[in-house]
Parts: C-alpha cells; structure tokens; sequence
C-alpha cells in the first residue's frame, strides 16, 4: 500500500546550473523571435512555453514577444471561452473541514484571540502563490448540499482576445450581489464553468454534469453570522490579479438591516463589530499579556487537521483514555504496592510513603507524536500531575498551543515542544530524560487518506521500550474492516475502460500500466456502490501485543447479494483500550476510506462464499479474492 508523500518542491540552481538554466533561456527567447518574423507561431509557442517554465519572472518579455506576431488570422483557440458560473452554498461537509464550529474541545476552551484557517483563506497580498480554493465532486458530498441561490454568472474568457486575457491580470476586483432564495448557513461559494469549444460544441463541469471535473470550492469565513434568509444578497469581489479567480470580500446584505452584516473574508480589520471587539479585549485580559501582537493569532491548518479539531468523539475518547492509564499509575496506587512490598520485606511503611510523596513530585510524561497539528497534549496536560510533549514543526502552530495553554491558565512552561530537546527529527522516539520513561506515546496509525502510516510497526517496537511499567501507546491495537462492493464508478475512475469512449483508439493497453490498486481519500458513505456482504475483520495490527498482529491470514466472507465484486472498500476501528474505540468511517471522522479495485471483477451469487487472503508486509496491505 504505497504512502502518498508531498513532492519535495527543486530548489533553485546554483553555479554552473543556474548559469546554464540563462543560457538556454536565452537562447530559446533568440529562437522564438525567430520563428515569429518566419510566422512559424507553433514553434515559437513552445519556445515561449519553455522560457515560462525556466524563467517565470520573464512572463512580461513573453507577452510582448506574443503580441508581435499577428496570431489571429493564423488559427484559433480551442476552447475558444469559458463562461464561468457560481452559486451559494449550505453543506456540512465543507464548513466542518474549513471552519472550527467549536469552542470547547474536551474541556479545553478556545481562545476568541485564535484564528484558525484553512489553506483556501489567502488574498493576493501572501507571500506564497496558494490557490484560493479546493476542490469537491459535490455531486458526491457526503450529506449533499443545499443551493442558498440560483447560479450566477461570475465572468466569461475570451481566449483568442489576447488584449482582454491581459486585461483579467491587472483588472480591479468587481463586485457581484445575488439574492437569496433558500435560508440556510452560507458556507461555500461553489464555482464551475461551461467550457465553449466554437460556435456549437460546449463541455459543462455542473455539478449537475456527471464529468470527471470537480467543482471549485470557495469556503466563506469570517462572518459574524452565516445564517441567511430570502430577500438578503451575497456580497462578494472577484478578481484574476494574480491569474488564479479569487472570491473574495463576502458579506451578507440583509435587507432588514439595510446594511451588511459580519464582516468579510477579505482582512478588512476595520469590520469587527463591537462585541468581537469585547471578546478580544476579555480575552486579551484573561490571558495576562502585554505583547502587542497577542490580540489575533492566525493559524492555518489543513482542511483535515480543522476537521479533526472538529471531531469531538476523537478528543473525548483520548482524554477518558488517558485518564484511565493515567490513574491506574497514580501514587495512592504506588502507595499501596509500597506498602505491601514493606510488609512483606519486614521495612518501615514510613519510609515507604516518603517514597511515595517523593514520586508524586514526578510528573507522568505524555509524548504525542502524530503528525500535524494537535491539541491531545494540552488536553493531557489538563489531568493532573502531567509533563505534556507535542511534536509540531510549525512555529505559527506552537505559538497557538501556547496560547491556548495560557488561555486554560495551564502554569507557564508545562507544555513542552519534543523537536526542541531532539538533535534529530527521526529521532523522536526516546526516553524523556535519560532516568525517565514514557507513561502514555501516542502514535499516528492511519493517514487522512485512508492507507496504514509507513513504519508505524517499527515506531510502535521503539516506542514499547521507552514505556514505564504500565504505560501505554495509543492507539493500543487497529482492526481493519471491509466489505465487497459492485461499483461501476471505482472501475471507470481507476482504469481506461475499452476504447468507445476514446474515439476507437486502444490506449488502455498502455494507459492501465500506471493504474494504481488502491484508490485513497474516499468517501466510502457517498460512494456510488452496491454492498454484496456485511463488514468482516481483515487484519489486526496490535501495538502493545505485536505477538497478536495477523500479518497473514484467510478471511471468509458471506454473499449477501448477487452481483459483480469489483472492490473492496476498508476502514479501521482504532481501540485506545478495549472499550473506547474511533471508527475511521463515522460521518464525523477526518479520515477518508481506501478501496482496493480488483483487476477483474468477481460475479458472485447469494449464499456463496468468497475467501480474501490478506497480506500486510511492512504497513502495506494486498487483498486478493479466491473461490
């Protein structure tokens, strides 16, 4: 099961790179104005394409260079425009992975002074070029969407007018208003476009359209209130400055108020309403600090890692079971084990319980080291005698821990930050002091996108070690759960199917090498399949009892409807002890589910018996279907 890891971004050149990169920069620039005086525009196009790519910054010699040549009477554009269209959105989906819609999270209170956001919050002032959206197939959303407007068309593109595709770069942002059909809560700007090919040919992304495309996806953040009604009008602006569509400055026109309410998702700081301004101030206060600086901390965190915030079952379920390892090592407890030992050693109880006051003085140490932003540490630290450790890397992410420390009047410095006491970042595992171990690691065993984490088996063996008698990893053991499905929507998206739909040419053949078995980041509550068997357990990976772990085993799995099996989705129960478990495929997890797509589908008829060999070698599961 191979991992999905961000490509590492190349770095510039340095020396004799960089000086070959100007070297072919210029040359190809000296090779375009060429083949543009002999009207050879195709050529010259890949010439200019090349320079893009190699030198960015020469964008504007490029566009000169283009306007040179008199293109129109060469050839034409195709797709020749784009209409582009947008309507207001209600869906739980997107609020929950682009908003923190709780203020509590398993008794830690959030800051008003904390800002969270996700990466589709920008403005063409960031120092980093992030598009200011995502992406969904909402015609798939897990619990759909309710339309709050009818569509609306945002701008259409001319693509053969040179003059007006320059002019969408260095366009002011206009203004749209669109009223409000449906009450609901404005979540998202949903955008798509309508693709003109000539004067009779046209492809729609609608999510309407069942299309490969996804929609764009605009979340809406920053509103004292997104509850809107019939007859108030969405505000927004848009703009192509920095050639990405930005929907920007949304507001809500009531019409009862004759005036906007809440302010934009535009860093417009002079919209606070007065009662924002109060709460900042209270919490400036509650905090006790002087530093300028303190009044708003902005916190950008991946769509997964708000959703995760989101998710109070997960932190629920941590706090009970940390505090139930937690008091299983409390002194009373060593204090009874100490007095016993005594007896039966014919010693004094009273040097006994000296000891024992002497280890109350030790905090329990807690390290938690999944990945990304996490608030279990601070919730550790909320059950008595703990020494938290966090793992996060990003210094915007630690300045939020502290502040959310000090906001729950945590005493200074309880929470530690790991990196700073490791020389090495794959080092992470080890003792806390060189005396000291572990009471509770918690470890990160499934990815967002629904895959097993790399090396988790080899992190839980270390982990093991560093642990004190009685202490625990979370999670303690996982067991993986699938079903087999008929899913025409799987195969078609995980392979080229035949060659009607690839105008007779036999691409498949070639195409199919690069097809990857599992499909990742599903939504398996929304996907179009029909189940043909109830859930079974496929494997069990145990982190505090590996002796237990199935790497290895034959499953047999009962029909419960005729059809074609042409995947096997899965998903996993994470018990942090044998009573309190996270399903990785409830409506409020942040995990996505896998599937594996069998290469040849399986017809099956009720009452049958299928057995699937599942394998897992080194955090990568294989699934295979026998008779």
């Amino acid at each position: 099961m191979p991992n999905s890891r961000t490509r590492a971004r190349r770095g510039a050149g340095s020396g004799a790179g960089a000086a070959g990169r100007d070297e072919l920069v210029s040359r190809s620039l000296q090779s375009a104005e060429h083949c543009m005086r002999a009207q050879d525009f195709g050529t010259a196009y890949a010439h200019y394409l090349l320079v893009l790519s190699l030198a960015p910054e020469l964008k504007d010699d490029v566009k000169t260079g283009g306007e040179n040549g008199n293109c129109e009477k060469f050839g034409k554009v195709i797709p020749a425009s784009a209409v582009i269209f947008g309507m207001a959105v209600e869906c739980a989906q997107i609020r929950r992975h682009h908003r923190v819609g709780v203020k509590d999270i398993a008794g830690i209170c959030l800051p008003t002074n904390v800002k969270f956001q996700s990466p589709a919050y920008s403005s063409v002032d960031n120092e980093e070029t992030i598009e200011p959206y995502t992406t969904e197939k909402m015609s798939r959303v897990p619990g759909g969407y309710l339309a709050l407007t009818e569509c609306f068309e945002i701008m259409t593109v001319d693509f053969n007018n040179l003059e007006e595709l320059k002019g969408l770069a260095t366009k002011k942002p206009g203004k749209i208003g669109v009223p409000v059909i449906k009450e609901g809560l404005l979540d998202a700007i949903v955008v798509w476009f309508v693709l003109q090919l000539d004067d009779e040919h046209s492809l729609s992304t609608s999510p309407s359209e069942e299309t490969c495309w996804e929609q764009a996806v605009y979340p809406v953040h920053d509103l004292a209130d997104y509850w809107i009604k019939p007859e108030d009008h969405v505000m927004m602006e848009v703009s192509c400055q920095d050639c990405y569509l930005r929907i920007q400055g949304v507001s809500v026109f009531s019409s009862e108020h004759k005036m906007d309410v809440g302010k934009s998702f535009a860093k417009n700081k002079d919209l606070l309403s007065l009662g924002n301004e109060a709460e900042l101030c209270s919490a400036l206060a509650n905090l006790q600090t002087s530093k300028p600086d303190a009044m708003e901390q902005t916190c950008v965190l991946e769509s997964t890692e708000i959703a995760l915030l989101n998710n109070i079952p997960y932190h629920e379920g941590f706090k009970m079971a940390m505090r139930k390892v937690l008091s299983s090592l409390t002194p009373e407890k060593s204090c009874q084990a100490m007095e016993t030992h005594c007896q039966d050693s014919d010693m004094s109880c009273e040097s006994g319980q000296n000891n024992s006051e002497q280890s109350a003085s030790e905090p329990f140490y807690v390290l938690d080291v999944s990945e990304g932003f996490s608030l279990l540490p601070v919730i550790a630290g909320t059950l008595g005698q703990v020494k938290p450790y966090s793992s996060v890397e990003k210094d915007q992410h630690r300045i939020t821990l502290d502040l959310i420390s000090e906001a729950n009047h945590f005493p200074k410095e309880t929470l530690e930050f790991w990196l700073r006491h490791v020389e090495d970042e794959s080092a992470v595992l080890q003792r806390p002091k060189s005396d000291k171990l572990w009471s509770i690691i918690i470890l990160d065993v499934i990815e967002p996108s629904g895959l097993i984490q790399q090396e988790i088996m080899e992190k839980a063996a270390i982990s093991r070690c560093l642990l004190q008698s009685g202490g625990k990893i979370f999670p303690q053991y996982v067991l993986m759960f699938g079903l087999l499905v008929e899913s025409q929507t799987l195969v078609e998206e995980s392979s080229v199917q035949g060659t009607a739909r690839t105008l007779g040419l036999n691409i498949a053949p070639f195409i199919n090498q690069f097809q990857v078995p599992i499909r990742v980041f599903l939504d398996l509550p929304s996907l179009p399949c029909t189940p043909l068997s109830e859930p079974v357990e496929l494997l069990r990976l145990d982190l505090m009892t590996p002796y237990l772990n199935t790497s290895n085993s034959e499953v047999k799995v009962h029909i419960c409807k005729s059809g074609q099996v042409t995947a096997i989705p899965f998903w996993y129960h994470m018990y942090l002890d044998d009573e309190i478990r996270l399903d990785t495929s409830s409506e409020v997890s942040h995990w996505k589910q896998a599937a594996v797509v069998l290469d040849t589908p399986v017809q099956v008829e009720v009452g049958e018996v299928l057995v699937l060999n599942v394998q897992h070698h080194k955090s990568n599961v294989s699934i295979t279907v026998k008779r």
